[in-house]
């Protein structure tokens, strides 16, 4: 089983993948760490902060990574924030049968209501170092686009919520 954790900046998606690996104990895809390989080996002329470029070069790549993982009957779990929203088109209906697809988005209300706690938590699963960056405008709209993107996605919009999208197994 493909296991692909996509979402809004700042949402858990690293330590949902976390989870996943310690309960499940197989192999974790960080598009965060295929980003920066890419970048700093000069495969890629990218930036850090150039998300549709990342998600043009690194899709391709991913589902190539996928693709090989169904036919060898491997688990993976996948985990970043480069998925586009029409990622199904990319797999056929078998291999789409295969993967089981986890948006952590959040409502406005909640980013609202949590972010001093969003921001100091930042770091459970991997240090962030500065992330100044992740304003309370700039989450909100992240959550938003990946809210356009997978319309279908259900919305963390307390912390009983996350609680329960977040406990091991989906």
């Amino acid at each position: 089983m493909i296991t692909l954790i996509t979402g809004a900046s700042h949402t858990g998606k690293t330590l949902l993948a976390q989870k996943l690996l310690e309960a499940r104990r197989t192999t974790v895809l960080s598009m965060d760490l295929l980003k920066m390989g890419l970048i700093r080996s000069g495969t890629a002329a990218l930036s850090p902060e150039d998300d549709a470029g990342v998600e043009a070069v690194l899709w391709p790549i991913v589902v190539g990574m996928i693709r090989t993982a169904i036919e060898n009957r491997r688990d993976l779990i996948v985990e970043g924030g480069y998925v586009p929203g029409n990622w199904a088109e990319a797999f056929t209906a078998a291999e789409r049968r295969q993967i089981e697809v986890c948006v952590l988005v959040m409502s406005d209300d909640y980013v609202r209501e949590a972010f001093p706690r969003i921001k100091s938590e930042a770091s459970v699963a991997e240090d962030r170092g500065d992330d100044g960056w992740a304003t309370l405008a700039f989450l909100l709209e992240d959550n938003a686009r990946f809210r356009r993107a997978f319309p279908e996605a259900e919305v963390i919009a307390s912390e009983a919520d996350w609680v329960r999208l977040t406990a091991v197994g989906l």
